[in-house]
């Protein structure tokens, strides 16, 4: 199984960044805008639309506010299995440190799914920084 971490530092405080990362069905508007284009809630998941086109159903396992930290599991055309969390950690009162965590299957798709985490990871730093 492929595992992917990816970590960015963002200047905002980890309140500021948990509002707008459990809000799991605005993430087009509060925390990813371009990156992702549409995002529909279904019961426990959202129907989520990539820039690049891409569709997925990601299925929200849960949103822990003590631990600052979303867990979903995605289902799509291209993964057998996927399932990642996004976590906020403060660092001090202006900054906190994102972490993006993803497992999946199959392992050939480990490296453009790196790249998309990548690029939702510079979107958030940009929408939370402003």
């Amino acid at each position: 199984m492929a595992s992917i971490r990816q970590e960015i530092r963002v200047a905002a405080s980890a309140e500021h960044i948990w509002d707008a990362v459990r809000d799991v069905g605005e993430i087009h508007h509060r925390l990813v805008p371009g990156f992702v284009t549409d995002c529909k809630l279904e019961g426990d998941a959202r129907i989520v639309t990539f820039a690049n086109g891409l569709v997925a159903r990601e299925v929200i396992v849960d949103v822990d506010d003590e631990a600052r930290r979303v867990a979903w599991s995605a289902t799509g055309e291209r993964l057998a299995h996927h399932n990642a969390s996004l976590q906020v950690f403060a660092e001090d009162a202006g900054h906190s440190q994102l972490v993006w965590i993803a497992d999946l299957l199959p392992n050939h798709m480990k490296q453009p799914i790196s790249a998309m985490i990548e690029q939702g990871m510079l979107a958030m730093k940009k929408t939370l920084e402003k």
